[in-house]
């Protein structure tokens, strides 16, 4: 069983015992545009106690708003029952809810006209009250209804209607767009957490440039990421950055990200120039040329800072954090020791570090040689010579006859250095060389 049969069969269940099932949303519209759809939801007349009658593995996963969740074999499709909503004291959940028999009035709580169609399960017949399908063939994000009553009952709509815009390659209607820019301040009052997730869709689902590009043309990028409004108008050295300011360059690598990219790779291409606007000087103050002097530990702070606000896990801030951190060093790799080089290589999910570093190059000089050079590098050498087991342990050096303690490290990591360069390859090998290079510390065994 498919998502689509799942909700099928929900439709049947409901249909059989007197009730009305139809497939709503977002489902409804993928499907018109010749799209798989990532879910599907179901709306009907019967309420969420009649729902969970029928289905007793269902949850209420929001059975004060009407929400219903059928989960089977590993898949879930929410059912809604008919409602309409009465006020929105705090920009998010409606203060009343009120169940309705009838599928029309249900669209007009709904966002957008795209997202407000409904489909019967079995002839494909589509029910349309709001002219829906009107706006999906002239590729129009359209609210329902008055957009400033839809953004004040939700103000992350705001922020939905600019993201299927881009998705789609949409464009927002006049009067809708409007009103996002008279809103959008208001959209300081969304949950850091909600907005971190649609942030994330819009870096990640194949059109990230026009999604930024949107945010900024509608007011909401200055509220939401002011550290990335302030990019604009910040130019950078022509013989590096022929394309122009960090603006500029920054939105050429987001429009160069493939859909279904990494949430960490995306943040990192975003922040990776971070620290630039505020280190920026001009060659008149600098004697030379324009400078970002320490942009990087600046930018790593900035990213740590917007990671924590936004509540990332630690993880992934750890990630996102590191791919700003390192994203200069590609341009000394061919100078590297090996040790050093293999060291680089074996940083966490260093695919990701090597992609943001050829997005880099690609939207800035184009030169690829240090990609090239890494990616040659990776392709030649073993694994087990990148990250080649130890020869040595702690307690091999206390049988040496060395005393623990912070020299330990020093040794084991110089040791490391010597195997990663070739120098050591064995464990009678490893013994002498330690046993050369640190003759002073060693102490007779007791």
């Amino acid at each position: 069983m498919n998502p689509r049969e799942l909700a099928n069969s929900i439709c049947e269940m409901l249909q059989r015992n007197k009730y009305q099932g139809l497939l709503v949303g977002g489902c409804v519209r993928d499907v018109l545009l010749g799209r798989e759809p990532a879910d599907y939801d179901v709306a009907t007349d019967a309420t969420p106690v009649e729902v969970a009658g029928l289905f007793p593995e269902s949850m209420a996963v929001g059975a004060q708003f009407g929400v219903i969740l059928v989960p089977r074999d590993g898949m879930k499709v929410e059912v809604a029952t008919f409602r309409s909503d009465v006020g929105y004291s705090d920009g998010r959940h409606p203060d009343r809810v009120v169940y309705s028999k009838t599928a029309q009035e249900d669209v007009q709580r709904r966002d957008f006209t795209i997202n407000g169609l409904l489909m019967r399960h079995d002839t494909g017949e589509v029910l349309d009250f709001i002219d829906g399908q009107k706006d999906l063939k002239a590729g129009i994000v359209r609210a329902i209804g008055d957009p400033e009553r839809r953004f004040a009952e939700d103000k992350l709509r705001m922020m939905r209607a600019v993201r299927f815009a881009a998705r789609f390659g949409f464009k927002i209607e006049e009067a809708t767009f409007r009103a996002i820019q008279r809103q959008a301040e208001e959209i300081q009052q969304v949950s850091t957490e909600r907005l971190r997730e649609e942030l994330t869709k819009m870096l990640t689902e194949g059109a990230a440039r026009r999604a930024f590009e949107l945010l900024d043309e509608t007011g909401l990028l200055a509220e939401v990421l002011p550290e990335i409004a302030a990019m604009q108008g910040v130019e950078q050295p022509p013989q590096f950055h022929p394309e122009g300011d960090v603006w500029i360059h920054t939105r050429l690598m987001l429009e160069k990200l493939e859909k279904g990219a990494s949430p960490t790779l995306a943040w990192g291409v975003l922040l990776h120039d971070v620290g630039k606007p505020p280190t920026f000087q001009s060659a008149a103050e600098t004697g030379d040329r324009i400078r970002f002097n320490h942009h990087v530990d600046v930018g790593v702070r900035m990213a740590e800072a917007l990671c924590r606000g936004l509540r990332f896990s630690n993880e992934e801030t750890e990630q996102i954090s590191a791919l700003v951190a390192n994203h200069m060093r590609f341009g000394a790799v061919e100078d590297m020791k090996k040790s050093t080089l293999k060291r680089f290589v074996r940083l966490p999910r260093f695919d990701e570090h090597l992609e943001l570093h050829r997005l880099d190059c690609l939207s800035s000089h184009r030169h690829l040689d240090s990609y090239e050079f890494v990616q040659r590098f990776l392709d030649e050498t073993p694994p087990e010579q990148v990250r080649p087991e130890r020869l040595l342990t702690g307690d091999d050096l206390l049988a040496i006859g060395y005393h623990p303690g912070p020299e330990f490290a020093r040794i084991l990591r110089g040791l490391e250095d010597a195997q990663l360069e070739g120098q050591v390859k064995t464990r009678e090998e490893a013994r002498e060389y330690v046993l050369k290079k640190h003759t002073r510390n060693q102490t007779k065994a007791s």
